[in-house]
């Protein structure tokens, strides 16, 4: 859709983004935030956690279908609040750490969510059935707008999936020289080729780590990442990943980087990824 590419070049948002992103990153990085990004699950919890509150509310405006219903309506529209409060939490957690593009559609995302939520709000609150149930028809409606853009943020602009999935299905099976073992500086990384894939190389006296270069988060480059206590950090948005296996010591990523056995042979490191092909 032609507007949903405009909103994503509308550099005026950046005038809500800069400052709002600044205070949604004083949560300092740790258990919680790691937590509200889905760290200990594997994948985002804010798609979880929405799916609730918008299954609640979709609920209540079929029971408004029906007279009679408005007690139980009432019900569904309040646990649906409930629940968005941990969604809104995660959901910011999740924008403040992604591209500029993303942050404009998820600012107005955002914003839509937050109107839904006031029209819900509304409705606990106003007397008669009929204008109750106008609000919670209201609220759905743009909680609907507030789903599409989400959606775009998914599967449009890639937010909040694993980068690096693709890794194994672009390496052939088996074993591949990666280059000299001697050539390769001692306690640094560097970046190496196997084929299109970018790799990270760090070599250990005569161990060696060798880990997809592209951060499972948003693709930053590990191998320009900080080295420190058996991790890498990606530098554009922290994500910490362990040498030793790839798994996610800190968010924002979720999904682990893939890992790369290692062997030298005649003096030349030689690679293999486990399940590749």
């Amino acid at each position: 859709m032609d507007i949903l590419n405009k909103l994503e070049d509308a550099e005026v948002l950046d005038r809500v983004v800069e400052p709002t992103q600044k205070v949604a990153r004083r949560l300092p990085r740790g258990p919680v935030r790691d937590t509200l990004h889905g760290t200990w699950l594997g994948h985002p919890v804010h798609p979880m956690l929405v799916q609730a509150s918008v299954g609640a509310w979709l609920s209540a405006g079929v029971l408004d279908l029906w007279r009679g219903g408005d007690d139980a309506a009432r019900r569904l529209a309040a646990f649906g609040l409930l629940i968005s409060a941990p969604a809104v939490l995660a959901g910011t957690a999740d924008w403040s750490e992604q591209h500029e593009q993303q942050m404009r559609v998820g600012v107005v995302h955002a914003l839509a969510n937050g109107t839904a939520i006031g029209l819900y709000g509304a409705s606990l609150l106003a007397r008669t059935p009929a204008r109750r149930r106008a609000l919670r028809y209201a609220g759905l409606g743009v909680a609907s707008i507030g789903a599409l853009l989400g959606g775009r943020l998914s599967f449009r602009q890639a937010g909040g999936v694993n980068h690096a999935e693709p890794v194994p299905h672009l390496v052939e099976p088996g074993w591949h020289d990666l280059g000299t073992f001697a050539d390769l500086p001692d306690g640094r990384p560097v970046r190496r080729m196997l084929g299109e894939v970018p790799l990270l190389v760090l070599r250990r006296g005569e161990d060696t780590d060798v880990l997809a270069d592209r951060c499972s988060h948003l693709s930053g480059p590990l191998s320009d990442g900080e080295i420190s206590d058996g991790c890498v950090t990606c530098p554009w948005h922290g994500s910490v990943f362990r040498l030793s296996d790839g798994s996610v010591a800190h968010g924002p990523a979720t999904a682990p980087q893939p890992v790369f056995e290692t062997e030298v042979r005649d003096g030349v490191l030689r690679v293999r990824l486990p399940g590749a092909g």
